[in-house]
């Protein structure tokens, strides 16, 4: 398993003695790469934004607050 978000979502029981391993679907492992990616792109686009207008963009920051919650959610959730 290469995929470090995979390996981070894939859970780990012990059942009766034995290792029962729970691989997250390919669609959560997908949204959760497509919100890591956007809240890296937002945080560009606010470095972007504080260095061309010098001015703080509130909209985007909560995005960016919105999309980390959800990310981490989204781990803290699964390995429970």
């Amino acid at each position: 398993m290469a995929d470090p978000i995979k390996r981070a979502l894939t859970r780990r029981r012990f059942e009766r003695g034995r290792l029962i391993v729970e691989e997250p679907t390919a669609k959560l492992v997908l949204g959760v790469k497509f919100a890591i990616g956007m809240t890296a792109f937002m945080s560009a686009l606010e470095l972007a934004h504080l260095a061309i207008l010098h001015t703080w963009n509130a909209e985007i920051f909560a995005s960016i607050t919105g999309l980390s919650g959800t990310v981490i959610g989204l781990f803290v959730g699964q390995k429970t």
